[in-house]
Parts: structure tokens; C-alpha cells; sequence
């Protein structure tokens, strides 16, 4: 459940198949080279344009970030092989369930977004795109919880592939002498 000291990243949902995306599979894409600087948030908080109707215009949905990795477009939309970006990196941002705010927030007079910081004391009060706005020394905190988020997230990279490593280059790498005192033998 979404708490007031939650980081959240705003961010466009450009129509209704990558909310399905969002909503089915548990996961949204953002291009790395327009990507914003800071990945490891709380929630995403969903702005659905004009692609989404009646429904378009405002943010209706929130949803917590469990992680994100590398893809090719191409690997995340299958069915768009030949599409001109396929080759590209995306960042997938992995998602938990998608949560239907109580009240929308409305945009008003914004009507282009791609990318906002805020909080969730900001969204929990929020009745327009212009409410969600961290200013003065709020904004100071929010940017220092981002490097902070930024720098963890860096200190524990989760996507290191995955190397059996042979014992004895271990013992000649650690200097071990002795083999059987460190190493049980055991083939994994």
C-alpha cells in the first residue's frame, strides 16, 4: 500500500495495449535513451493520454516496482519484429498489481508528460498533474532520496550473469593451499 514517504516516478503509458501489458504480464517498457536517471522507485503512477478516450488525461492507476532489467524491444514485443526501434535497449521495469487510485488526477492544463518525481504524500493529496510538483527545500529531500536510491541500486546489481567457477582457480586466485579445507568437494 502506497505510503507518504514512497518515490514514485510518473510516466506516460502511451495507450491502452501497454496498460493490458502493464496490467497482464507485469510490465512496462521505457526506452534507455530517453529513460529518466533514477530507475529504483517505490511506484510508477500511470499518465494515460488522449490515445485512452474518455479515460485519457489523467492518472488512474499506480503500481509498485519490484526491479528492472536490460531487453530489446524486439524481445519484449515479439509480435513488432520488424519494427525500426526492434534492435534497441529498453529498460522492462517488472511490476507488481496495478492499483486504481480513488480519485484520478486530472491534468487540467498539462497535456504532455513523460517523466515526473514525486511522492506519495504528493499523489495521496493530488487532484491535477500540477499537485504532484515537489518545490523548495521537498525538492531538495526528493533529489537526495533519488542519488541515495540511485547509489544503492548501483552497489547491488541484481543482473550479473550467473558463473560456475572451477575450485582450483578459485584456490589460485584466493591462495588457498590447501583445497579440501575450503572446498567440499561437491560438484553442484
Amino acid at each position: 500500500m502506497l505510503s507518504p514517504t514512497d518515490l514514485i516516478l510518473v510516466c506516460l503509458i502511451p495507450s491502452p495495449r501497454d496498460m493490458e501489458i502493464a496490467r497482464l504480464l507485469g510490465w512496462y517498457r521505457i526506452p534507455l535513451r530517453t529513460a529518466p536517471k533514477v530507475l529504483s522507485v517505490d511506484y510508477l503512477a500511470f499518465y494515460q493520454p488522449s490515445a485512452f478516450g474518455e479515460r485519457g488525461s489523467q492518472i488512474e492507476f499506480i503500481v509498485p516496482v519490484h526491479g528492472h532489467e536490460l531487453a530489446s524491444r524486439a524481445e519484449l514485443l515479439r509480435d513488432e519484429a520488424d519494427h525500426p526501434r526492434a534492435h534497441e535497449e529498453y529498460y522492462k521495469i517488472q511490476l507488481g498489481a496495478l492499483e486504481k487510485l480513488a480519485n484520478p488526477i486530472m491534468a487540467k492544463k498539462w497535456k504532455r508528460l513523460t517523466f515526473l518525481y514525486t511522492t506519495g504524500e504528493y499523489l495521496l493529496q493530488a487532484k491535477t498533474l500540477n499537485d504532484l510538483v515537489v518545490k523548495n527545500d521537498e525538492r531538495k529531500l526528493l533529489w537526495k532520496s533519488l542519488r541515495e536510491r540511485a547509489t544503492n541500486s548501483a552497489l547491488y546489481k541484481a543482473d550479473l550473469p550467473d558463473v560456475e567457477i572451477d575450485p582450483a582457480l578459485l584456490v589460485a586466485l584466493l591462495g588457498i593451499k590447501e583445497l579440501e579445507t575450503h572446498y567440499d568437494g561437491k560438484d553442484k
